[in-house]
């Protein structure tokens, strides 16, 4: 019977849309948190990072249905640029960066 449920769980997944099939799996992600670091650069160099990311949102605009060019999100300021949270670093504090004038790259923490 379990078996029987998985692969039809399996079919109506793969039975999906692209776009359906990425909004599935950013719930799941969002019910189980990550543990996202998000790199900000000016030129070749590391300016910011946050850490202890769950996710970043790309804003929505109020009226007119179309996206804003920005994202932001929560997470914790590496100051000192370590890629360690220092015992002054445990605050999460909001942020936001334009699509336009950023080099930026997230990714889940390896450690």
């Amino acid at each position: 019977m379990t078996r029987t449920l998985i692969c039809l769980l399996c079919l109506a997944v793969t039975a999906c849309t692209q776009e359906t099939q990425n909004r599935i799996g950013r719930a799941v992600q969002n019910w189980t948190g990550t543990d996202g670091v998000l790199e900000i650069y000016a030129g070749n160099t590391l300016v910011r990072r946050f850490m202890q990311i769950d996710k970043l949102t790309t804003a929505a605009a109020t009226s007119g249905g179309v996206d804003r060019p920005y994202r932001f999100g929560y997470g914790i300021l590496d100051e000192d640029l370590n890629g360690e949270i220092g015992p002054n670093e445990n605050a999460k504090v909001y942020f936001e960066f334009s699509d336009y004038s950023t080099s930026y790259v997230f990714f889940e923490n390896p450690r």
